[in-house]
């Protein structure tokens, strides 16, 4: 069994490091589930274990010992970690369960699985190493600290999974917020930044690496660098990155009251850093807000978006939003479609809510039954579908750099993502060899100019230098 999140080493990186010892270490398989945050964890244990002589695979059955980097999240993501640990434990591996179930359940995984030989928590996974070793030596293993507070630095090997054009830098860790909702505190502790300096260091061996896109992950991006210098740094950070040779640095999780008129202006003015701001807004209504816990963000109105929209003229905007909170009701709701209709968002993300164990929301009066939050993430999905349509025709006839990913060599189409498309949540453009029968390697970053689009993606064709140049004669003729 292979899950489609397993993780795929770069063929680019060595499967082993340097190691002195005459016996060969064993191979190990990793499964990845989950977020992005995740995902570096995996990479890093990868890293540390292809330092330490081992081998890494994405290939289950080439591996005895299966190391398991899980999610908690919501109910529906511990059903898919504990699906495919029990896959993997009745093909008869050995399992190590990291990540945000081991720090969730510790030591009733130990006790219901027999199969799992270690467990090892969110802020545990640099120990990856020794805890393999102490598995080697016939002991069960609980590598979880009871409140996380690890967060790396650039020195930590890392051994990437996305593609050699992409990748995820975590500029810091947990979480200082408590939305009633959600249970991130908890599994991986209070915000933990890293300095700025560590993570302009890491940038800039990913830029070496060839990196094209480095997307900025935390879970409250705009809180960078509050619990490491008294005051948010994301400005200083984004402007120390542009220093970075790399085309495109994005910033997940940007939110909306944090971003100052200081931090804009570094979206507008540092080349490299794309005017694309992901606003987790949950809910437009101040009542289910305050419902919610997130107070700081019971001031989110059109005047604020307006702001953004003016001091960022270019500005992509993303969000999210919970439906089917205890207590929202139809009233609530209109509200929430109503705003969604005025701000003509570029991308939106719809969940129904999911009352988590130990959060103040499992037990709040009013529940809303799940048929309505089904029928109300239908209803607003439905509302957003052509405004994110309008929103893509915009850019029909515009030329974008598209950084391309895929090809198909079949047709000669290739895929690819311009600016307003973030890698795995948004769409995708769809490009067609160009005159003379232009093409690109994945991994480029070519000009494409956009024909066509539709609800989620774009479509275009790659152009050539002697177009461009028609292009800018034509809109000098016309100016």
């Amino acid at each position: 069994m292979t899950t489609s999140n397993a993780a795929q080493p770069n063929a680019a990186q060595p499967k082993t490091a340097a190691r002195t010892s005459d016996a060969p270490r064993k191979t190990v398989a990793f499964a990845h589930l989950g977020c992005e945050k995740n995902r570096v964890d995996t990479e890093h244990m990868l890293g540390l274990l292809a330092e330490a002589g081992y081998g890494v695979s994405a290939d289950e059955s080439e591996a005895s010992v299966v190391v398991v980097n899980t999610c908690s999240f919501i109910q529906d993501a511990r059903e898919e970690s504990v699906r495919t640990l029990v896959e993997l434990a009745e093909q008869g591996k050995e399992l190590i369960i990291a990540g945000c179930l081991a720090q969730h359940f510790q030591e009733e995984l130990l006790e219901s699985l027999p199969e799992a030989k270690a467990i090892v928590g969110t802020g545990d996974y640099q120990h990856i190493v020794s805890v393999l070793e102490r598995v080697e030596a016939g002991e069960r293993v609980n590598q979880v600290s009871a409140v996380p507070t690890f967060v790396g630095d650039e020195h930590l090997p890392r051994y990437r999974t996305t593609s050699e054009a992409i990748a995820y830098l975590k500029v810091a860790e947990g979480c200082d917020y408590r939305c009633a909702f959600c249970i991130i505190p908890h599994l991986r502790g209070d915000q933990r930044s890293r300095p700025i300096e560590s993570i302009v260091a890491e940038a800039n061996s990913l830029a070496v690496q060839g990196v094209q896109e480095l997307v900025l992950i935390s879970q409250i991006t705009t809180n960078y660098g509050l619990d490491l210098y008294g005051r948010p740094q994301l400005a200083q950070l984004l402007r120390a990155l542009g220093e970075v040779e790399i085309p495109w640095i994005r910033v997940h999780y940007a939110y909306p009251t944090g971003l100052t008129p200081e931090v804009l202006a570094a979206y507008r003015e540092v080349p490299n850093v794309l005017p694309y701001l992901d606003l987790p807004l949950q809910h437009s209504h101040p009542e289910v807000l305050r419902a919610m816990n997130r107070p700081w963000q019971a001031d989110v109105t059109g005047g604020l978006l307006r702001r953004i929209r003016e001091q960022l003229p270019e500005a992509v905007l993303r969000t999210t939003f919970i439906v089917g909170f205890p207590g929202e009701t139809e009233e609530h709701f209109q509200h929430l479609l109503d705003f969604v209709a005025e701000q003509q968002f570029d991308h939106v993300g719809v969940f129904t809510f999911s009352p988590e164990e130990g959060t103040p929301a499992a037990a709040l009066a009013d529940q809303v039954p799940a048929e309505v939050a089904r029928e109300r993430k239908d209803r607003l999905m439905a509302l957003q579908q052509p405004i994110a349509a309008a929103r893509n025709s915009a850019w029909v006839g515009r030329i974008v750099d598209v950084l391309i990913e895929q090809e198909n060599p079949s047709t000669g189409e290739m895929l690819g993502r311009c600016a307003r498309f973030a890698p795995e949540v948004d769409g995708d453009v769809r490009v067609l060899p160009g005159e003379g029968g232009l093409c690109a390697a994945p991994g480029t970053m070519v000009p494409v100019r956009i024909t066509a689009a539709d609800t989620y993606d774009l479509i275009g064709e790659v152009v050539g230098a002697r177009a461009m140049v028609g292009d800018a004669l034509s809109a000098i003729r016309s100016a």
